[in-house]
């Protein structure tokens, strides 16, 4: 029993020191030593341990500090992978990224539309059987799926209510049966909030929302340090905020929402429409092509000065700054970072969005609040998905990728 009860003490310290070296880049044993409150001789031999069994490599030493410089461990990019899926309305992004989110396939875009799409659950799963086809990569080396999508998911219940109908059954059930891969999903924007806390600028901050700029307008909302989903999981319906007497329809069916008045989908619509009715822009050949080409096309016009554009982008930016003025007042955010498809219209949009702040938020909460730009970009939900499946990394994971790269080292001596 003793015994038994020490094997399992050791290999949870091996799967947390796993998932902390992700996080961390490199530590050395005597970092280790107080992450894990472990004496340095137990965290060196499991370290070794780590090392022989192909999950860990040496880095270096540490820069100087005035005394001995301290061996650095990483994780090896390579001992397991895993595939990491962005979805938004229109499209589906899908990759194979290592243990350092650096993608080893080329990240592909797939059209999968999935507002009354039927069989969008059924295309998904091609997609992903093939990308991994595709790819030569051994299944057996990936540790799972992880999804960001948008709609009302339930990390809980393992479902989206929303979009991607699995008739009744477990939407990570349903993927995980038809793959052989172990799916975990979360809200788009809770899954961009989720990586801008672990690599981006909100790493080490306790009290964030973050703003996901796509077809919508989502929020992602770090309280205290962790993801704050709410009672019922659906915490964060930024986009459905009644900002606005008679407006646009929205897709929830309602009128005056703020997605239906400045996210990124009404932006393109209406450059589409302005340049119809003869509004100048650079934008002109673009028209007739997809939403998504013409979104791309925007914010590289907005970047060389198109002013049809940056009104467009100034006129959205003014209404979130509206909407962010309501937020700061119920949660009193350290910072709000602007992330998504559309961070990269973000320093337009800054100052329309501080000038709405100044106007409708009190002076004492919006001088707190710092307002940021993400560094991880568009790159933010592939990120957050890839962390979504670490963050659930066990001891029975870790036990077959031991035996899997113990295998292969076999096969390699043999050959």
């Amino acid at each position: 029993m003793e015994v038994t009860e020490k094997l399992v003490k050791s290999t949870e310290l091996k799967s947390e020191i796993l998932k902390q070296l992700y996080l961390e880049k490199s530590l050395s044993c005597a970092e280790m030593s107080v992450l894990f409150n472990k004496s340095i001789p137990i965290i060196t031999k499991t370290i070794n341990e780590l090392i022989n069994e192909g999950f860990i490599i040496e880095v270096g030493y540490a820069p100087s500090s005035g005394g001995r410089r301290p061996l650095m461990y990483a994780i090896k990019p390579d001992a397991m992978h895993i595939m990491a899926i962005a979805m938004d309305q229109l499209s589906t992004r899908i990759a194979i990224v290592d243990l350092n989110n650096k993608p080893i396939t080329e990240i592909e875009t797939v059209e999968l539309i999935l507002n009354n799409n039927a069989v969008a659950l059924s295309q998904l799963i091609t997609y992903i059987e093939n990308h991994i086809l595709k790819s030569g990569i051994n299944k057996e080396s990936i540790l799972g799926i992880g999804i960001g999508m948008p709609g009302f998911v339930s990390v809980k219940d393992g479902k989206n209510y929303s979009y991607l109908d699995a008739e009744g059954e477990k939407l990570t059930a349903y993927i995980t049966n038809a793959t052989g891969l172990t799916t975990y999903i979360d809200n788009d924007s809770s899954v961009i909030a989720l990586a801008e806390q672990r690599f981006g600028v909100a790493k080490s901050l306790k009290e964030v929302m973050v703003i996901n700029l796509g077809w919508g307008i989502g929020l992602g909302m770090i309280v205290n340090g962790d993801i704050f989903r709410g009672y019922s999981g659906f915490a964060g319906e930024f986009s459905h905020i009644p900002l606005f007497e008679d407006g646009e329809l929205c897709i929830c069916g309602k009128q005056g929402c703020l997605e239906a008045e400045a996210s990124m989908l009404v932006v393109v619509k209406k450059a589409i429409e302005g340049i119809k009715h003869g509004r100048l822009s650079t934008l002109n050949s673009f028209v007739d092509g997809s939403l998504k080409v013409m979104s791309d096309a925007i914010f590289e016009a907005a970047n060389n000065g198109d002013q049809f554009v940056i009104e467009l982008l100034s006129d959205a930016g003014y209404k979130i700054g509206k909407a962010l003025s309501i937020l700061i007042h119920i949660m009193n955010p350290q910072t709000i970072v602007l992330s998504g498809r559309g961070a990269k219209a973000s320093k337009i949009m800054m100052a329309p969005m501080q000038q709405a702040l100044n106007k409708y938020c009190i002076p004492r909460l919006a001088a707190n609040t710092e307002l940021l730009i993400s560094k991880l970009g568009f790159d933010g939900e592939i990120i957050g998905a890839a962390a979504l499946v670490m963050e659930n990394f066990d001891n029975e994971q870790l036990a077959i990728n031991t035996k899997r790269l113990t295998m292969e080292k076999l096969t390699k001596i043999k050959y």
